[in-house]
């Protein structure tokens, strides 16, 4: 049986794809809480704080109000702290008056009161020696009237008080200071720890005096959990200490609202709540350490904030606190307990504990499913395997469509969630992920793009213009058709005359920098994407190869290698003189073009290879730039060369048969365009013309006539003609004459 084997097509993705996929492996590891990467979790709550702004209410919540010890309270009562006897008028005020509900105080009771008088009382008390029986009841009695706390704690007894206090966490290395009494337990440890939970553990505690919570209704900690970044998110609505479940403040308020004796730990009734509170018989949706999230309402004062001593006095509007459960907390100046969280910063801890409360009340609460990081590790590795292999394939621009629509789809699915189902699931680390192959991808191929561009260009610089090299990369298909292809193309050959003779009078040096200087402003005279966009095949000597037609298609490939040529020889000019100049040699050069079908591409062995041209096609223009010499003239063209390139004006010279070749091509001289061709070349056209015209009617004479007024120029030219008429005139060529010259050399 034959093994899987990867399509050869996938080969050279296997590396991105392979990047891709050791990406996606880290962060699966990062969800299964294997390794830690800080970003994800920053980015997570960045990303939790937009969908709970998106969705908040953003109305007041009257059913829990504030009782605000402000400013304005300050000013009338005095610094606080304030009298214990005070804080339980402010009890009975409203309670017995304004007939709240629930009373939950946000702050701790945890010494004493000191008062000046009880302890001049005390001490003159402890003189019993000198006071009669009389004299030590009537101090007993006035003890227990001027005595704070208990007055406090009688204000308390048989009202709905729920006293707030705080944890001490293990690592804090005041964990073992205690002070005070704490309330009941809300439930058994071993209950929870049997039900999944893990709650986080208290080694300390700072808590009432026990006079204060054993007259309270009942007490829970003010403890929220803070996140990396600072902001508070969630609140542990239990904490384990000495095997007991201790509530927070909001669950314990809830709890006395309720009038629930205790709390029981239950799985939902759906697959995104397994672990539940049951307060009284609703559901309080928990994780597996007993937080939940905070529903925050709005921003700042999303609940009705009333001054404590408009309490005090009375100046209220009953219905405002009636049957409403009303949280006392501080947003004076310099007691503010001021907290970082989504919807403000800072912001009053008491209405923290008041949006807990209220989205107890109204069931807001987002659902944390324990199965959380299966859930997200199977959403990495579906999401990231897919893109991995999709984007592991793609060019630059699918890959950010790609990217995209992943990153769109994934939101869409997480704010449904979100908003149907009241669940939080993961978003940063999908979206992280996405980015991240997006950006690994895009590297990839950028370098990929970068390293074939320089490859690119170390293969053809020597044959194309940098912007032919750049065209080359943006469309890869052209890439792929130099490999081999036959094309309808011009092919230039040009040489410079005598070369030999001139190379025999100069030092190896002195030549070598004159062909330097010689080929440099040819080749770029012939590459110039913007002109004429040739490419040069090769330089045998001072001989240069050069083709129009690839590796870009060109439609006007005829017409450039002329007009090309045409330059060559204005530029070989202007060269001839300034070698002059430098005591060199002059320079002149012949130029022969043939346009036809001929093979391109990479063509050698498998020790070196060169992208060149092969054909008769090819072969034919060599020729003819040899034939220059014989007909004294700077370019010579084909017939199918002329065809191509009509634009220009040509002058015909011959009809020629070279060798190696049974047909015969008409050969032409290349003038220029209409508009830079003088009265003396158009007359010159003609005269050769006439000439052609009475050669080929042999009209001998005639033509030795039109020959001898010829200008001095043409000499070679008249040359030719008239030693050919010689010798026609020698031997007659017949009545079936073609007028065709075959040449037997190269």
């Amino acid at each position: 049986m034959k093994g899987l084997s990867i399509p050869a097509a996938w080969h050279p993705h296997l590396p991105r794809i392979g990047l891709g996929l050791a990406v996606v492996m880290l962060f699966i590891l990062h969800s299964l809480h294997v390794i830690n990467l800080p970003l994800i979790e920053s980015f997570e709550g960045v990303l939790y704080d937009a969908r709970l702004r998106a969705t908040m209410p953003g109305t007041v919540y009257t059913q829990v109000v504030i009782i605000d010890i402000d400013e304005k309270s300050l000013k009338a009562e005095g610094r606080w702290p304030w009298g214990r006897e005070r804080m339980g008028e402010l009890v009975k005020q409203l309670s017995d008056h304004y007939k709240v509900a629930v009373i939950g105080m946000d702050v701790v009771f945890a010494e004493p009161e000191n008062q000046t008088t009880m302890n001049m009382m005390a001490r003159l008390s402890q003189q019993g020696a000198t006071q009669s029986k009389e004299t030590k009841a009537m101090f007993g009695k006035l003890q227990a009237m001027l005595d704070g706390d208990q007055a406090f704690a009688r204000s308390m007894k048989d009202r709905s008080v729920v006293l707030g206090y705080y944890f001490k966490y293990e690592n804090n290395i005041e964990a073992e200071n205690i002070s005070g009494k704490l309330p009941a337990p809300a439930c058994d440890l071993a209950q929870a720890a049997s039900k999944g939970m893990k709650l986080p553990v208290a080694a300390g505690y700072g808590a009432n005096l026990p006079e204060l919570q054993e007259a309270a209704a009942g007490g829970g900690h003010f403890i929220p959990n803070v996140d990396a970044d600072g902001s508070i998110r969630s609140l542990p609505l239990l904490m384990a200490y000495q095997g007991g479940c201790y509530e927070a403040l909001s669950l314990a308020v809830f709890r006395k609202a309720l009038e629930a004796a205790t709390v029981t730990i239950e799985k939902g009734k759906d697959r995104w709540s397994r672990q539940n509170l049951n307060v009284g018989g609703l559901l309080i949706p928990v994780n597996e350490q007993g937080s939940a999230w905070i529903p925050y309402r709005g921003y700042q004062r999303s609940f009705p904030y009333i001054s404590a001593v408009d309490v005090l006095q009375g100046r209220v509007d009953p219905r405002l606190l009636e049957g409403v459960i009303a949280l006392l907390g501080t947003t004076a100046a310099g007691l503010l307990d001021a907290r970082a969280t989504p919807v403000g910063n800072p912001y009053a801890g008491v209405e923290v504990h008041a949006n807990m409360v209220a989205g107890m009340l109204d069931g807001r609460i987002k659902k944390s499913p324990t199965v959380i990081p299966a859930i997200e590790s199977g959403l990495l590795l579906l999401v990231g395997v897919l893109m991995a292999v999709l984007l592991g394939k793609a060019s630059p621009v699918p890959v950010f469509w790609y990217a995209l629509g992943a990153g769109v789809v994934v939101t869409i699915l997480n704010m449904v969630l979100w908003l149907s189902a009241a669940v939080v699931l993961p978003l940063a680390s999908v979206l992280l992920l996405i980015v991240a192959l997006f950006i690994l991808n895009m590297s990839y191929g950028f370098l990929a793009a970068e390293r074939a561009k320089r490859l690119l260009k170390e293969r053809w610089g020597q044959y194309v213009s940098p912007e032919v090299i750049e065209e080359l990369m943006s469309n890869p298909a052209l890439l792929e058709s130099m490999e081999g292809s036959s094309r309808n193309m011009t092919v230039l050959f040009s040489d410079i005359r005598n070369f030999t003779t001139i190379s025999e009078g100069m030092e190896p040096k002195q030549l070598m920098r004159m062909m330097n200087e010689y080929l440099t402003p040819m080749t770029r005279l012939i590459i110039d994407k913007n002109k004429y966009q040739g490419t040069i095949d090769k330089y045998i000597g001072d001989a240069i190869m050069a083709f129009w037609g690839a590796p870009l298609f060109d439609d006007h490939h005829a017409r450039n290698a002329v007009l090309a040529a045409l330059e060559m020889q204005q530029l070989a000019a202007e060269l001839s003189v300034k070698f002059k100049a430098q005591g060199w040699s002059e320079i002149r050069i012949g130029i022969g073009l043939n346009t036809g079908m001929m093979a391109v591409g990479n063509m050698g062995s498998s020790f070196r290879r060169a992208y060149t041209v092969l054909g008769d096609p090819v072969n034919l223009a060599a020729r003819l730039e040899g034939l220059t010499k014989e007909y004294g003239v700077g370019i010579l063209v084909s017939e199918t060369t002329k065809e191509s390139a009509p634009e220009i004006v040509y002058c015909e010279l011959d009809r020629v048969r070279v060798k190696g070749k049974g047909l015969a091509v008409s050969i032409y001289e290349p003038i220029g365009i209409p508009a830079q061709v003088s009265a003396q070349q158009m007359n010159r056209i003609t005269q050769i013309q006439q000439l052609l015209s009475l050669y080929r009617s042999q009209q001998w004479g005639e033509a030795v006539a039109l020959l001898r007024y010829m200008p001095k120029s043409d000499e070679v030219l008249v040359n030719l003609y008239l030693t050919r008429i010689d010798e026609l005139r020698a031997h007659p060529p017949g009545k079936d004459w073609d007028g065709v010259t075959s040449f037997t050399t190269k």
